[in-house]
């Protein structure tokens, strides 16, 4: 059993380790990916095959101080309606591109705060997505819903586009936390929605729910666990929260003297990780938790696990679109990433053309590695004969990249013929450990803490 002094000392409370939703990270793109690569990308999609769409939508009618994402306030509905038309020319440009018969396995709006569409926006925004390309069969189109931006009307539409899996942010229920993080939402006003939202015959809930929030205690960690345990979601994904207040300036006012410190952290995770244990959800990677019957449980039972920009997914779709201001897209060639401010973003658009401003071109061992970080990431253990058969390595090179990760924490991950592990009592190294596969630079700055 590894203690905390052990985790202290291979680093696990001082270590600023990236999330792994992509590799290489966000801060490794360059310019060298642009908006004319980006469409050769787009037009080499395999005809007939499946994809996935993500939507942003960049605005909020309050800014939440914990928030690191890049948003924007407003309080009319003018910059929204506008930023939608640029959306459907985007998705116009995307149509001229798109070779026959893509249709999608995924479609997910997020921002932002996208549930601040009235209904009538949504519909047309749905209506020309589906326009270019189709839901594909059993397709999954899930929607971030506010539980404080939803009314019945916007609900209606969302469900009549097809809407079939919604995700609410609960962050914490208690008052006081509430208050210091600016995000006043009642356990009301958010079982409401979640009533609102399966009477509509969507079943499929998402919540998130963070820790290491300030005045965060494990009586209030438990508290706010069993109320979200209440709406029984099929999904929870159990966040840590970055105070990164030199990137998002919003953060400074939250004081960050009321902020856990490392080790208690852990205990706020391992607090909730129990509760949704013994309430029978099924542990999801590093930081998510399913029902028994929910597709994240499925695709972690039969090796099919991936992650990605949202988290962890079941979607096997090779390609991802990002959609609206900076956005990230995934091919198997490489990243690309819409120009991040509003702005920018409209300006190329409205000027014919992608707005993409910077990406990553994959080269060297970038694929490999990125699978080794993905398996650890998603079942921490590394198959050695998948890794043999798909990538261009050798038994030797890939067991001395083993022994050299194992080396770096004490030797107590487990190396076998059949590859490497991450024994449960060590899974809190996890992005520790996939940093011991990562072959760029370390110091770049976006990364957080690594619990």
């Amino acid at each position: 059993m590894i203690v905390k002094p052990q985790l202290a000392q291979l680093g696990l409370f001082d270590a600023k380790v990236p999330r792994y939703t992509s590799y290489p990270t966000a801060p490794h793109f360059s310019n060298d990916v642009g908006s004319s690569l980006y469409g050769d990308w787009i037009s080499g999609i395999k005809p007939g095959s499946s994809i996935s769409l993500y939507i942003h939508v960049p605005f909020c009618r309050r800014l939440c101080w914990f928030c690191a994402c890049r948003t924007q306030g407003t309080q009319t509905d003018n910059p929204v309606i506008a930023y939608v038309d640029v959306l459907k020319a985007e998705l116009d440009l995307l149509a001229a591109r798109l070779p026959e018969g893509v249709t999608l396995s995924r479609l997910h709006w997020g921002g932002g705060t996208p549930t601040l569409l009235n209904p009538d926006l949504m519909r047309d925004l749905a209506a020309h997505i589906l326009d270019v390309v189709p839901l594909g069969p059993d397709a999954e189109f899930s929607v971030e819903i506010d539980p404080n931006e939803i009314d019945e009307a916007r609900l209606d539409a969302l469900a009549e586009a097809g809407m079939n899996r919604a995700s609410i942010g609960v962050q914490d229920f208690d008052d006081e936390i509430q208050k210091t993080i600016g995000r006043i939402q009642s356990y009301d006003t958010t079982r409401k929605a979640a009533e609102m939202i399966r009477e509509r015959g969507i079943h499929s809930l998402n919540a998130d729910i963070l820790y290491g929030l300030p005045h965060q205690t494990k009586t209030r960690m438990t508290e706010s666990v069993q109320k979200l345990l209440s709406l029984n979601p099929d999904r929870v994904a159990l966040y840590g929260y970055a105070h990164v207040p030199w990137m998002a300036k919003r953060q400074q006012m939250i004081p960050s003297d009321a902020l856990p410190t490392p080790e208690q952290r852990l205990d706020l995770f391992d607090t909730a990780r129990r509760l949704f244990m013994w309430d029978n959800y099924a542990e999801i990677g590093i930081d998510h938790f399913a029902t028994q019957e929910d597709g994240l449980t499925r695709a972690l039972k039969t090796g099919k696990l991936k992650r990605n920009f949202q988290g962890y997914t079941d979607d096997q779709a090779e390609v991802l679109i990002g959609v609206g201001a900076s956005s990230i897209s995934r091919f198997p060639q490489g990243y690309a990433q819409n120009a991040p401010a509003t702005s920018a973003h409209t300006k190329a658009i409205r000027e014919g053309r992608f707005s993409t401003s910077r990406g990553h071109l994959f080269k060297g061992q970038d694929i490999l590695r990125s699978r080794l970080i993905e398996a650890l990431m998603c079942d921490f253990k590394i198959n050695s004969a998948e890794i043999l058969r798909d990538h261009d390595i050798s038994a030797s090179e890939l067991n001395q990249m083993y022994q050299s990760a194992n080396a770096a924490f004490d030797n107590l991950l487990t190396i076998t013929e059949d590859g490497l592990f991450i024994p449960p009592e060590a899974r809190p190294l996890t992005r520790m450990i996939a940093r011991s596969f990562d072959a760029y630079d370390l110091s770049k700055a976006g990364h957080s803490s690594a619990i």
